[in-house]
């Protein structure tokens, strides 16, 4: 029957699966190059330095967080049914971004002086690509088409440059920190630039007034607050780190947080792509049981690789540079923060499905205020272990208060109907971690 068959409002086109693919792809060709990049710096730079290198990179991941806050999407939701106003919208995101940018700037420049970084114009310097970010919005006509070409081929080329200035400057013997986060931001500089450009003939003219600048504040501010939260309460404990072990702690706490951020991609990239479905469950008032699925499911099949990677810890730190195996400890919590996200993602997406930013804010909030007060109380005893620690506690608890703001929206078919993945998942880790423990042994023995 014809009413039984798939509208085109209902079936999925084909361009979000290629862009996912692509997406997919750029993201893990820029993660290997950032991997070869820590490599090659943590082996030119000592142990103290690189520290210094890996805080601030942190601390730039923030800034980023902070200079889009949100607008991205903002604009990609405003505009993707009809981009009359688009333009303004640009016009009104490109200057919040600009605003944003500098005063995240400025904020690292007072953090370096408060260190006595020696390089701190470098850092000054690296501290400004993110005001071409506001040119990162030129993208936006083409995630309307759904068209990730040229936004993922570009950033494939800014990666690249990035890791062939911090290879010339290892090359060249350099030893100063902030040089190689020079290197980096020039590369993300240059990529932007290339980007406006490569998109400006999809770009709409200005033939109205701009957008209001305090309009879209007020849309965007809830959830441009949390996700600032979000990355805040992840990288927060390079602070705290800094300030009570040294910045020669921070290297080899900066790898496991390395492996912990590559081992959630999946969780990242499957709840970004469930978010339609997870959104037509809410209309269908059916979101609970959906995100309960997803999260479940997700949580089963991340412990197991997990579990098999924890006690090998020591030995993929060393790998880096001799000496970083000490962070094995710290790299445990983090794996078992990283199990954490495959369950609070799905909860967190389900959240956004429905619409629920004042909830997303709350929780976000809530997890920054568990996570400081937990390092400032657990870093100055435990070092980088309690560091780890608090990430992983930080992690349950986003879970578990998504899980509660979801029962207040009348979504609470989360646990029952999936009681038997929820209790096989810690079963499952403790059982491979086990495993991989006694082939380690007798890997050991052998050798």
């Amino acid at each position: 029957m014809e009413s039984q068959a798939r509208s085109p409002a209902t079936s999925v086109p084909a361009r979000v699966w290629s862009g996912t693919r692509l997406l997919v792809l750029g993201r893990l060709y820029g993660s290997l190059c950032t991997l070869i990049a820590l490599w090659w710096i943590a082996r030119v730079l000592d142990e103290e330095a690189f520290g210094r290198y890996g805080f601030y990179l942190s601390m730039f991941v923030v800034l980023d967080t902070l200079c889009d806050f949100g607008t991205g999407q903002y604009c990609v939701q405003r505009s993707s049914a009809d981009d009359r106003e688009l333009a303004g919208l640009l016009h009104a995101a490109r200057r919040l971004r600009l605003l944003l940018a500098s005063a995240g700037s400025l904020a690292i420049t007072a953090l370096a002086w408060a260190y006595g970084e020696s390089g701190i114009g470098w850092v000054f310097l690296a501290s400004l690509y993110p005001l071409t970010h506001a040119l990162e919005l030129s993208t936006v006509p083409l995630r309307n088409r759904i068209d990730w070409r040229i936004p993922v081929l570009l950033r494939i080329s800014a990666a690249s440059l990035s890791l062939l200035f911090v290879l010339l400057l290892g090359w060249q013997g350099v030893r100063e920190p902030a040089l190689y986060l020079l290197g980096v931001a020039a590369g993300s500089t240059l990529g932007n630039f290339l980007l406006h450009r490569a998109c400006r003939p999809w770009l709409p003219r200005l033939e109205a007034q701009p957008a209001s600048l305090i309009a879209l504040l007020s849309d965007v501010w809830p959830l441009g607050l949390a996700s600032l939260c979000q990355q805040a309460y992840f990288h927060v404990d390079a602070l705290f780190v800094r300030s009570f072990c040294g910045a020669s702690e921070l290297g080899p706490y900066h790898i496991a947080m390395r492996v912990m951020s590559y081992s959630i991609m999946v969780a990242i990239f499957a709840t970004q792509a469930a978010l339609p479905w997870l959104s037509r469950a809410h209309a269908s008032h059916e979101l609970g049981a959906a995100s309960g699925a997803l999260a479940s499911r997700l949580f089963l099949r991340a412990c197991i690789p997990i579990g098999l990677a924890m006690p090998w810890g020591d030995l993929l730190l060393e790998a880096f540079r001799p000496g970083f195996g000490r962070a094995h400890l710290s790299l445990a919590w983090l794996l078992l923060a990283a199990a954490c996200v495959y369950a609070g993602a799905s909860l967190m997406t389900a959240l956004v499905a429905a619409g629920a930013r004042r909830a997303i804010l709350r929780v976000a909030l809530l997890a920054l205020l568990i996570n400081l007060a937990g390092n400032l109380l657990l870093v100055p005893r435990w070092g980088i272990s309690g560091a780890g620690f608090m990430t992983f506690l930080t992690e349950a608890g986003v879970a578990l208060l998504a899980s509660v703001e979801l029962r207040r929206l009348g979504a609470g078919e989360i646990f029952a109907p999936h009681a038997r993945a929820w209790l096989l998942a810690p079963l499952a880790l403790l059982g491979s971690g086990l495993v991989s423990l006694l082939l380690r042994q007798a890997a050991e023995r052998m050798l």
